[in-house]
């Protein structure tokens, strides 16, 4: 699988094509959709463009996605970064399940963030998937020790610590090891320099992985890609 991460939480003057406003997240969810893609990531934002889990500007971003690219799994972020209070996380993780059409399909919940099983917890009573965020090798025994919570869809191993390319290529094999043997698939990436080839990687061991403006504004050639269906183009072209 080749996920589709559109923004991330770059700022909006990141890049001139970078989708902010819900109306240009389903923009470029559909064209995603369009090349293939079955599943997108996004990080909602308030009318300032701040990123935020209220479930307003969450199912407003939902809605609009789903209208424009149906079918495709949508997921969104529940990042300490925007909410640092966990109860608060879980509150409005809970309120996400009454948002019909823009209730999102699964949420990302990162490992090393106090108050994670919990939240995981919350997401699993209102049908919502769980995408694991694994940032470290120390991350991956965590998850081993505690288990994978119910409702997990997938484990994202995120070599994001480091950019350079051949450390960034080498810090996922040590997630990707520590993790060890699990019941739900693992998503392998990068980002920034260390983004491309991380995917290379991930597609030469066939294990699912994802591109898009949150992970890298370049392509592979090292020019500026000119939306995140020119870098899921590019993905999709490489052969390893």
């Amino acid at each position: 699988m080749l996920q589709a991460v559109l923004n991330g939480s770059r700022p909006e003057d990141a890049h001139p094509a970078l989708p902010v406003l819900a109306r240009h997240l389903a923009r470029d969810a559909r064209a995603v959709a369009r090349l293939g893609v079955q599943s997108v990531h996004v990080h909602p934002r308030d009318p300032l463009g701040h990123e935020t889990i209220d479930p307003v500007h969450v199912g407003d971003a939902v809605a609009l996605i789903r209208q424009e690219a149906p079918g495709v799994e949508i997921g969104v972020t529940t990042g300490r970064w925007i909410q640092p209070d966990p109860n608060l996380r879980i509150e409005a993780v809970l309120s996400w399940g009454r948002l019909g059409v823009g209730k999102p399909d699964v949420c990302s919940v990162n490992v090393h963030e106090k108050g994670w099983v919990e939240v995981c917890r919350a997401a699993a009573s209102v049908n919502i998937g769980v995408e694991l965020g694994v940032w470290t090798s120390g991350d991956a025994v965590t998850l081993r020790q505690s288990g994978v919570p119910p409702r997990t869809v997938r484990v994202l191993a995120e070599s994001t610590v480091v950019s350079d390319p051949e450390t960034a290529v080498a810090e996922a094999v040590r997630i990707v090891r520590a993790l060890g043997q699990l019941p739900v698939p693992v998503l392998l990436h990068g980002e920034e320099d260390g983004a491309w080839p991380v995917l290379e990687y991930a597609l030469r061991m066939g294990v699912d992985t994802r591109i898009g403006f949150e992970d890298v504004l370049v392509r592979p050639d090292g020019w500026l890609a000119t939306g995140n269906d020119d870098l899921v183009r590019a993905a999709l072209g490489i052969r390893v």
